[in-house]
């Protein structure tokens, strides 16, 4: 099993990064694939990015590439989303969330997910 808490959302403006992190614990960490979501109001969950179990591939959505980069540090059992450029359409409840299934698009195929944290783009 895999417990996670995100951490480092806040307020910025647009054009500032944030730095998203997502501390787990559980000794199947190493061998989950790791996924970022978002979900801004009145709109559905969408996928944000993800990242292998061996960190050596990692996946995003189209509107976020070139400005997000996810990595992992197996050692301190933690993800990062790390946010440059940031636009107000960024602006969501960001969550992450583990899965050991390679469908690493679709939420329902995560077993565990944070509590989310708030990441607000001012203009």
């Amino acid at each position: 099993q895999v417990q996670l808490v995100e951490s480092g959302g806040g307020l910025v403006q647009a054009g500032g990064s944030l730095r998203l992190s997502c501390a787990a614990s559980g000794d199947t960490f190493s061998r989950s694939q790791m996924g970022w979501f978002r979900q801004a109001p009145g709109k559905e969950r969408e996928f944000v990015a993800a990242i292998s179990w061996s960190g050596r591939s990692t996946f995003y959505t189209d509107s976020v590439k070139g400005r997000f980069t996810t990595s992992r540090d197996d050692a301190k059992n933690t993800v990062y989303l790390q946010m440059n450029k940031l636009k107000p359409e960024d602006t969501a409840v960001y969550y992450c969330a583990a899965t050991y299934s390679d469908d690493y698009l679709s939420a329902h195929e995560y077993d565990y997910w944070g509590q989310g944290t708030q990441v607000t783009v001012s203009s």
